[in-house]
């Protein structure tokens, strides 16, 4: 059994400045799966935001490299990834997802939503991209660019220096867990001499790996060392 949310959508309507033609996405971006699991999976109906959630992110991470590549025309591949790493993580969604109250809003399974649910960072990442999609899907792509512009914006200039470098952080990281040192190994190379794509894979003992792709080395280390220290922090 599922329990709906008793707070007026008219302060996250304003929040997202958009009216919806189809309401029902809205609805589907607001609806967790532990509702649908236990609702019929005919079409259009038990939907909740896991496929939104995937379009979401894509979206997001569109309008957000736009912004940086326009922002910072002189930055290098690394320190764009390192700002955008930063931007789109779950720490930084769930903030905006609580600053536009969303969480209150979002429907979940009894069980799921008595056990704060509601409050949990991904859980609300997750519900933020969702949105994000409705808002793309039924507006188009201005409409989510604004409202991802009208929150996403302040952040970016509050960095007023790229955060600390990923492979840096990595090797605190690793250094802290008494791990061996991130070791880095190229296990791809694709597309044209003059403009080569890179995939490296770091390690770092037992703790986990993880691979990145750029156009550089350097940029595709950046990035692979943000995603693992992400996943094991």
């Amino acid at each position: 059994m599922s329990e709906e949310p008793d707070k007026s959508r008219e302060g996250l309507l304003k929040c997202l400045g958009h009216t919806f033609k189809d309401p029902d996405l809205l609805e589907e971006a607001l609806t967790h799966p532990s509702v649908t699991t236990r609702k019929s999976t005919r079409q259009g109906e038990g939907r909740d935001y896991d496929r939104l959630e995937f379009l979401g992110d894509r979206v997001l991470g569109m309008v957000i490299a736009d912004h940086l590549l326009k922002t910072y025309p002189q930055a290098d591949a690394g320190k764009l990834a390192t700002r955008y790493n930063a931007l789109v993580r779950r720490e930084t969604l769930a903030a905006v997802a609580e600053e536009i109250g969303l969480g209150p809003h979002i429907r979940f399974a009894r069980g799921e939503r008595n056990s704060g649910g509601g409050a949990k960072p991904a859980l609300l990442a997750n519900a933020c991209e969702a949105v994000i999609a409705a808002l793309f899907l039924d507006g188009g792509l201005e409409v989510a660019a604004s409202f991802i512009h009208r929150y996403w914006d302040d952040l970016a200039d509050e960095l007023t220096t790229a955060p600390k470098d990923p492979k840096t952080s990595l090797q605190e990281l690793a250094h802290a867990r008494n791990a061996t040192p991130p070791a880095y190994r190229e296990t791809d190379r694709s597309g044209p001499p003059h403009a080569p794509v890179f995939t490296i894979e770091v390690e770092v003992g037992n703790l986990g790996s993880a691979s990145g792709t750029g156009s550089s080395k350097r940029a595709a280390e950046q990035i692979a060392a943000e995603t693992l220290y992400n996943k094991i922090k």
